[in-house]
């Protein structure tokens, strides 16, 4: 077996990626493609039968493969993982994991794709943008994945009957580039679900400070106005709620600004508008940005009045998500807060209920926000062209998409995370948690994420969905997505042309720095006067680009939806 080399970090000359030295061309590498014929000849080479080995006793001896993969700072190194030592089992096809922290390969990515001589054979969590994979597939480093599908049965499957994967997947030449990862739980596009303190809220119903709500009203799935959740916040910043002597810890509402979920979109549906992080999502086939509706700049001079009346915790605007939860924990300090489930904010979740979204000033206005965080996450891995016997390379990435495989690499390898035997139903159940561990700390221990598929089948015919998986959908299904309306979707995964991509790399990182910009100004500030509001359009159509880079997203998504 090749030895994986140590990464040198030299001050003063060039970094050489030696680390990554499985990659087939490097000096001291005379591997060589077998071709199909002598793997399925010498090797037992075999792409068929998804549940026998790919190889034979000699190919796991004189076939292996060099993967770099960054990984979380809680995982195991990946050669140790349980899960990979059982694919090894079940393939045959040997892999030498070389991991490395999140922040390292951020800044070796370049380096790697640049030096031709020390690649890996293939880069595992490699977050390429769809202009990365354009401009490197154009230079020939990487493998065009779909000449190949023959040897990936269940991956071509999956393209067979899901073209909307397929069409996220396809560059503009007509071929895929890179392995995605798929993980549909309804989840993803509706981040945010709005809690209450119903013991707070029935103190404050008792004390006479809200109209129209009684405390049999105080049940999940209460309805509240604008007007009514001011009343209760009010309250809960001039009292001392959680008895503990102070009247000035108390948090009237809270949330984590542009977090990817628990943020503050959701308040801008009390104006009709279903807003997220990008301020741009599909309203009735058209890519549509918030920030140019009228509606916006009402909502942020309302919301920044509750900002500025100490009604919306200002920490909200720069604490961290993980403050955020460890502040949720012991003392209650939050009246209402955005998140996906009580159960992980705060330390009783039994004292909160949950609410549907917020109705406006106008009293009729109602909606969720819609995110556009992808199910569909393509440029997960990709492999370099020249890869010695790339057939078997692509056979064993393609068991990854085995549901059954899939689940222990989004979750943890039967034995630790689930259960040796399977349920009644032939599903997979998790095990108990051992004692002293959370969920998630176990999951980012064994699980190395990745490549996956886990849809409808998955979830009915093959694993159990995690218990709080199961609440966040029965939330959002009872309190948030009926307060979506059909016709507004969220931007899917798009392929672009390279002109596509040249404008958007020319416009669009200065276009969201300044919608962010001005909306943390204005929101920290007392609002938008009608004066800069009129200058910020003109900016917006001006010297942000923002038409140019609307009308890309609007051809991107016309074909996209031509494709599927």
């Amino acid at each position: 077996m090749k030895k994986t080399v140590t990464i040198l970090l030299l001050v003063t000359m060039l970094l050489t990626l030696a680390s990554c030295g499985g990659g087939g061309k490097s000096s001291n590498d005379d591997r060589t493609s077998s071709g199909v014929d002598t793997l399925v000849s010498d090797y037992g080479y075999q792409w068929t039968d998804t549940s026998a080995p790919i190889l034979n006793e000699k190919g796991a001896q004189e076939i292996s493969f060099n993967i770099y993969s960054s990984k979380n700072a809680s995982a195991l190194d990946y050669n140790e993982m349980k899960i990979m030592q059982d694919l090894y089992a079940s393939t045959n096809v040997y892999v030498e994991w070389e991991n490395v922290s999140e922040s390292v390969y951020g800044q070796q990515k370049n380096l790697i794709f640049g030096n031709a001589d020390q690649r890996p054979d293939a880069i595992y969590h490699a977050g390429m943008t769809a202009g990365e994979i354009i401009k490197y597939a154009q230079r020939h480093v990487l493998l065009p994945i779909s000449d190949y599908l023959e040897y990936m049965p269940n991956f071509a499957k999956i393209l067979d009957e899901r073209p909307d994967i397929k069409a996220q997947l396809t560059s503009e030449d007509g071929k895929i580039y890179s392995l995605p990862r798929v993980e549909e739980m309804g989840l993803l596009q509706s981040p945010n679900i709005l809690f209450l303190n119903k013991n707070w809220a029935a103190e404050a119903i008792k004390a006479g400070a809200v109209s129209g709500v009684s405390e049999a009203d105080l049940v999940d799935g209460i309805t509240l106005s604008a007007a009514q959740a001011e009343q209760l916040m009010t309250y809960f910043r001039d009292n001392d709620m959680n008895g503990n002597g102070k009247t000035d810890d108390e948090r009237p509402m809270s949330f984590v600004y542009n977090n990817w979920q628990g943020n503050q979109c959701d308040l801008y549906g009390m104006f009709g508008l279903n807003d997220n992080l990008e301020h741009r999502v599909v309203v009735d086939g058209k890519i549509t940005y918030t920030v140019q509706d009228d509606r916006f700049k009402e909502a942020t001079n309302f919301i920044a009045n509750w900002v500025t009346n100490n009604l919306i915790d200002k920490v909200s605007f720069e604490i961290s998500q993980d403050n955020f939860l460890a502040n949720g924990k012991g003392t209650e300090t939050y009246g209402f807060f955005y998140w996906w489930e009580s159960e992980t904010v705060v330390s009783h979740p039994e004292n909160y209920i949950v609410c549907t979204p917020l109705i406006g000033p106008d009293g009729s206005s109602q909606t969720a926000c819609v995110s556009n965080n992808p199910e569909i996450s393509t440029g997960e891995v990709v492999i370099f062209a020249g890869v010695p016997n790339v057939e078997v390379l692509l056979t064993y990435f393609d068991r990854f998409y085995d549901p059954m495989i899939s689940a222990q690499i989004n979750y943890g390898p039967i034995g630790i995370v689930y259960e040796e035997e399977l349920d009644s139903n032939g599903m997979l159940v998790q095990k108990e948690l051992p004692e002293g561990i959370t969920s998630d700390e176990l999951r980012l221990q064994n699980a190395p994420l990745g490549i996956i598929y886990l849809s409808d089948y998955a979830w009915n015919n093959v694993v159990n969905m995690e218990p709080r998986a199961k609440l966040r959908l029965e939330r959002l299904d009872a309190y948030v997505t009926p307060y979506i309306p059909e016709n507004v979707t969220p931007t899917p995964n798009l392929q672009f042309t390279l002109e596509e991509l040249n404008t958007i790399s020319n416009y669009e990182s200065a276009l969201n720095d300044y919608i962010r910009t001005n909306l943390i100004k204005w929101l920290m500030n007392g609002g938008v006067s009608d004066g800069d509001w009129s200058t910020f359009q003109t900016d917006l159509t001006g010297r942000t680009h923002l038409e140019e880079v609307k009308n890309v997203y609007q051809a991107a998504y016309d074909r996209y939806i031509a494709s599927k």
